[in-house]
């Protein structure tokens, strides 16, 4: 899974993409319009905004139409979403669009974090009501779902059926701990759930149901059986839909805050990394990549899954794609790390920190005074004092103890790094893939020295950007489903080639 908003810059993210120059190959035409305005509801873990884009065959711009704030929110029970409020301001969001754009949205669509979801209950379908307050995947409470599945459904059986890594907050491991679930009429993860808010219809699709651990990796469809023996109801789960079909119209009752319109609701790969990976302007038949962001989403695009001993072994998850791709990828933790150390430091100091000062200062730290350590160490998934984990790590090791913030710092964006090479490396065995370069997209694409370090870890060439991968994923599903584009994802990213300029890092040792 992956949120992709937490940016760990050190420039500035242009919002708007050029148009190409004259005599530019045109992507392939569909039926419709030279160019159509589409608004993507973007989600992540510490922010949402709405991308307002003007997509045609020549065309592909964008900016923030709106942003708004995300977060944890503790309660006494555990960590928790505000989707109530989050939808709320993707509302508002959208309505800003519309008279931004004097009416003229041709659709919307909403990507988001994945596996965590909201409980309805009742007999209406288009009036249900959200159970609770949906948890926050970083809850502890999963632990204990862990144990339970597995007492029911090995892990090594598991993965042949949902071909997915083991993470211990994937839906199923929710399920088991969820006290709601059986006053429940149907289960809905975040961005269908906002979306049948926004429509009344509900359905989920399927780059994101394939997060679950509850979906068939190959037939694309529900594991019943698997669900079964688990204690769950079929009934709970909507039907899967595929990115391009209509997930319906805004509601009538919301015309008033939408312009007095009436908007169609696309699916595109809600999966926000799915998304991210459809505006990835993969170079080549073995290019990797790495959505960097929270998490780093490190893998190739696969036509079939790896379903294999060895890729069990080695964590890598099978998760859907559009256009029936697979995502063959393992999470490495990213900026998070950094971004809980910024905020520790805050915290305790009780103002802001310069991180672009603090990454220019560890460009210059010397090499011997960098400490690789193991990212993936749970103790660092949860939030907290993130400087003291790694100071445990590193005593429990027999590592020296970075001296300074500097060091700690230089020290973070290398052992990231470190853990993304081991991942390209893996990923191109498992899949007898031969990696050439690597495309870095999402907010990690700014920060230079994570780009330089993990280009002389791993040895490959370091594509960087686009940083609004998954808006512009997104907004490309959206144009083609309205018939302005056409042609296959390799077509789409052709639009993304000729209106981005990205940075290559090459590996210096």
């Amino acid at each position: 899974m992956a949120e992709q908003k937490h940016t760990t810059a050190s420039r500035p993210a242009a919002t708007t993409a050029v148009t190409p120059a004259a005599g530019a190959p045109a992507v392939t035409p569909g039926a419709g319009p030279a160019a159509t305005m589409h608004a993507a509801v973007d989600l992540g873990a510490s922010s949402g905004r709405v991308v307002l884009g003007r997509v045609g065959p020549d065309t592909l711009e964008f900016h923030e139409s709106a942003r708004f704030s995300n977060g944890v929110v503790p309660m006494p029970d555990g960590l928790h979403w505000n989707l109530v409020g989050l939808y709320e301001q993707a509302l508002a969001g959208l309505g800003a669009a519309v008279r931004e754009t004097g009416g003229e949205l041709a659709s919307v669509a909403i990507d988001s974090w994945a596996v965590d979801y909201g409980l309805l209950a009742g007999t209406d379908s288009s009036k249900m009501q959200l159970l609770g307050t949906p948890f926050h995947y970083r809850d502890e409470r999963t632990a204990a779902g862990v144990e339970k599945v597995h007492r029911s459904v090995a892990f090594e059986e598991l993965y042949r059926r949902n071909g997915l890594q083991f993470l211990p907050f994937n839906t199923l491991y929710q399920l088991a701990q969820e006290g709601l679930a059986s006053h429940a009429d149907r289960l809905l993860l975040v961005p269908d759930l906002l979306g049948y808010w926004l429509t009344g219809e509900q359905l989920t699709e399927v780059t994101n149901a394939s997060t679950t651990g509850l979906l068939d990796v190959h037939t694309k469809a529900w594991d019943t059986e698997l669900m079964s023996r688990l204690g769950l109801s079929a009934d709970l789960f909507a039907p899967v839909a595929v990115p391009g079909e209509t997930l319906g119209q805004t509601r009538a009752e919301l015309a008033p805050l939408l312009g007095g319109k009436q908007l169609p609701v696309t699916l595109v790969g809600s999966h926000d990394t799915a998304s991210a990976i459809v505006g990835t302007p993969l170079s080549t038949e073995d290019a990797a990549y790495i959505s960097c962001g929270t998490w780093g989403l490190v893998g190739l695009e696969l036509d079939s899954p790896v379903v294999t001993d060895a890729s069990r072994a080695a964590n890598f998850t099978n998760e859907g794609g559009v256009d029936g791709r697979t995502r063959f990828l393992t999470n490495v933790m990213g900026t998070w790390l950094l971004s809980e150390t910024l905020r520790t430091w805050e915290r305790e100091e009780g103002k802001s920190q310069d991180l672009v000062g603090l990454l220019d200062a560890a460009a210059h730290v010397r090499s011997d005074a960098v400490v690789v350590f193991d990212v993936q160490d749970e103790r660092f998934v949860a939030p907290g004092d993130m400087p003291a984990r790694i100071g445990q790590l590193c005593t429990e090791q027999d590592l020296p103890i970075p001296a300074g913030k500097a060091e700690l710092v230089r020290s973070i964006v290398e052992s990231i790094a470190a853990g993304f090479a081991r991942a390209l490396s893996t990923a191109g065995e498992l899949a007898d893939r031969r990696v050439d370069v690597v495309h870095m997209v999402g907010g990690g694409s700014l920060n230079a020295l994570l780009c330089q370090a993990t280009a002389d870890r791993s040895g490959y060439p370091v594509v960087a950007g686009p940083v609004e991968a998954t808006a512009i994923g997104n907004l490309l599903i959206q144009a083609r489903t309205a018939g302005t584009l056409s042609g296959s994802l390799e077509d789409l990213r052709e639009l993304i080639i000729r209106t981005h300029s990205p940075i290559t890092y090459r590996p210096q040792s």
